[in-house]
């Protein structure tokens, strides 16, 4: 029986971060993470390996070099049962390692509609963290000259443009109004969906697809209103579901969703051990309510704390929740969003204010790469306080989404922005007297004083 002091299962994103700082913070500790992946992809980078990238040979997350220099110990093997009595994983080799603490970071898998008619049918991809499964799936999908891709998400979205790059006629199928509805409003996912169409992406909003037809393999899809549409390769991109049946298996509790239920800290029910990342319950920093996101982001947040918490519980080390906060990029224009959007808001019954600028993100607009940026915060109306706000523009808006999401995280009120001190250059951003972030939030104090102002008229 082999035994170590921490024991991470999962290499990805979460469980990289829980190794590094944990080992960090505890150089006397035996840490050692169990990965059934040989190579660990880059997440987010998936969709770019079917255009941007090429392969997925440019998209590995060199773990072997980082744990070694770490002094982590790094093993292929898979875990297939938690004894939590006796601390002591069964791993597939037969082997047994024994643990003093755990962390689950398995991450999650594609959602499989096994109600879809020829959703098993050869033609048709999923897109898994799984370099050997994409790597044959880039190879056929190479060869198809008209594909469809179900979902318009984040990853929906991704693939189709970095496929279309390839010569190939590329559909995007989506059954709600509009594409990632779930995280944007209307008025920016209506930009979005517009910069598809100008390349060339055919997009198809509010349409279920009823089956997936052929013989042996996918020719093509059945959709609803009795349109058929043929098709050489299918993608279903219908969201992913938490890798937590291990957990389940060792009686961890799960929410309605499947996602293993942790504490602030990132505990378990179980004290001794933590989970992080995908699998893990995530609950919206605003409205404490239980949230399906999944992001690395979130997972590398998640397991900081975890390993700061590993030997000692902190007050001031614990999780507050996910502030949803997503970014991307359709060619050189890019989006993003944090916090509440606006119907989110209203979901809740939060009384709010909007305010909206739209400008240059270099000064003068004229120099090179220079975009339109356009911003839309999404304030408290009673409390001034920010809790939401969308993005769009040139790539600069990643860093601007990620600036919101440490003032929606540190709760900032909106004269706050109104009063920041910023640093400015004509090659790197706006202009100060016309940064779109701080002209949003003057709208949102110019509406506040508005209608203070009828207030007291009355």
């Amino acid at each position: 029986m082999q035994k170590t002091d921490v024991l991470i299962i999962g290499s990805s994103a979460g469980g990289m971060v829980v190794a590094g700082l944990g080992k960090r913070i505890n150089p006397d500790k035996k840490f050692t993470v169990i990965t059934k992946n040989e190579k660990t992809l880059v997440p987010c980078g998936i969709p770019y390996v079917f255009g941007t990238v090429g392969t997925t040979d440019k998209n590995i997350i060199p773990i072997e070099q980082s744990f070694a220099k770490k002094g982590i110990e790094l093993i292929y093997d898979e875990v297939i049962q938690i004894d939590r009595e006796h601390k002591e994983v069964l791993l597939k080799s037969g082997k047994i390692m024994a643990y003093e603490k755990l962390a689950l970071a398995t991450g999650s898998n594609p959602y499989e509609p096994i109600w879809l008619p020829g959703h098993d049918l050869e033609n048709v991809y999923y897109i898994p963290k799984d370099k050997v499964y994409l790597d044959e799936a880039q190879k056929k999908i190479g060869k198809a000259k008209k594909v469809i891709v179900i979902g318009a998400g984040f990853i929906g979205v991704e693939m189709s443009h970095e496929i279309h790059k390839l010569d190939k006629e590329v559909h995007l199928l989506e059954k709600l109004p509009n594409i990632l509805s779930l995280a944007f409003d209307p008025d920016l996912s209506d930009r979005i969906e517009a910069l598809l169409l100008a390349d060339g992406v055919k997009v198809q909003t509010g349409v279920t697809v009823k089956s997936i037809f052929g013989k042996d393999k996918a020719e093509g899809v059945l959709l609803d209103d009795g349109t058929r549409m043929e098709a050489d390769a299918i993608i279903l991109s219908m969201g992913y579901r938490p890798n937590s049946a291990l957990a389940v298996k060792a009686g961890l509790p799960v929410n309605d969703k499947g996602f293993i239920i942790v504490d602030e800290y990132m505990r378990t029910t179980d004290s001794n051990i933590f989970a992080v990342g995908d699998c893990a319950e995530k609950k919206q920093f605003i409205t404490g309510k239980s949230v399906p996101i999944m992001l690395a982001s979130t997972a590398c947040a998640e397991a900081r704390l975890a390993a700061l918490n590993l030997y000692g519980i902190s007050a001031v080390k614990s999780f507050s929740g996910t502030i949803s906060i997503f970014s991307s990029a359709i060619g050189s224009k890019g989006f993003g969003v944090a916090g509440l959007t606006e119907r989110e808001a209203n979901e809740i019954g939060m009384k709010y204010v909007t305010g909206i600028f739209e400008g240059m993100d270099r000064h003068p607009g004229c120099l090179p790469d220079s975009e339109k940026q356009f911003v839309k915060l999404i304030v408290a109306r009673d409390s001034g306080i920010i809790v939401g706000c969308e993005v769009a523009g040139g790539l600069s808006t990643g860093e601007v989404t990620n600036t919101i999401g440490i003032m929606i995280q540190n709760r900032m009120h909106i004269c706050n922005l109104m009063k920041a001190q910023i640093g400015t250059h004509p090659l790197m951003t706006a202009s100060p007297a016309a940064y779109p972030l701080i002209q949003a939030a003057e709208d949102v104090v110019y509406k506040l004083r508005v209608e203070s102002r009828k207030k007291e008229v009355k």
